[in-house]
């Protein structure tokens, strides 16, 4: 079953949920139940409570993940070749892969690009609409992209010392900040402001995608609570997810439709 809305008066937008079969870390967990629910299942239902999106669709290598997909309520209109499913294959090959099969087999050109990970399932009413409406309203942006304060700041991190193995090791700071010499030794508090990006939402032109960026250079933030950050890549990041989902009044799927 596909999710469609469609007005003339406002930017065509298309959610995409990456979804590939293959997963080292932790195998099959796009489809794994969190909840009694497949992960995945969350991003979809975050795209259909958005009154913003107009199509939503799943870019999967895998015909399991098709299925759950599409009980859900995502469409599937193409399986995502196995070469842009490979575990180190970056992001923007995949989303061009989408824009240029829409472009050629349905000659639509969405304008906006919504990127929804299976893997931070926590999200709230109104973000992903918030998230479209900001890029709307920016027209110099190119993205937004949800960020939440950093638990630490990196003006006190570290990075290794030089590249002679039979020298001293010592480390080095990772950032400088003029005006402080060392901001390392420098309260926490009278640092700059840091923010971490969550991987839970990210809203983008399409255009920015075309020109080979999957931020482009103008990024706004989308602030969300630190609290609810959750990025699940193993068993650990799943019991997390679990524990801090118990009461919350995050965004759940409902029941799958299932075909006969």
């Amino acid at each position: 079953m596909s999710v469609e809305k469609r007005d003339n008066s406002v930017p065509q937008v298309l959610a995409v949920i990456p979804a590939r079969g293959g997963s080292k870390g932790l195998p099959r967990k796009n489809i794994l139940h969190l909840q009694g629910h497949p992960l995945l299942a969350y991003a979809v239902a975050a795209a259909t409570q958005a009154q913003g999106v107009t199509r939503i669709i799943c870019s999967t290598d895998d015909l399991e993940i098709q299925q759950y997909a599409q009980a859900y309520g995502a469409d599937v209109p193409f399986l995502r070749p196995s070469s842009l499913a490979q575990d180190a294959s970056p992001d923007l090959p995949l989303f061009l892969h989408a824009l240029q099969w829409f472009d050629e087999h349905q000659h639509w050109k969405p304008e906006i690009i919504v990127h929804l990970r299976p893997t931070s399932p926590i999200r709230f009413r109104g973000q992903v609409d918030s998230a479209i409406q900001m890029l709307v309203n920016h027209p110099e942006a190119t993205s937004v992209r949800a960020v939440c304060p950093s638990p630490c700041t990196p003006y006190k991190m570290w990075r290794p010392g030089g590249e002679d193995q039979n020298a001293m090791p010592f480390m080095k700071p990772l950032l400088e900040l003029p005006g402080i010499l060392e901001p390392f030794n420098h309260p926490r508090q009278e640092l700059p402001v840091v923010w971490w990006q969550t991987g839970g939402l990210d809203v983008i032109r399409a255009s920015t995608i075309l020109d080979g960026s999957m931020t482009g250079k103008n990024v706004l933030p989308l602030i969300t609570d630190s609290n609810y950050a959750v990025d699940i890549d193993g068993e650990l990041g799943f019991q997390v997810a679990e524990a801090v989902m118990k009461g919350l009044d995050c965004i759940r799927p409902s029941s799958p439709h299932i075909s006969n």
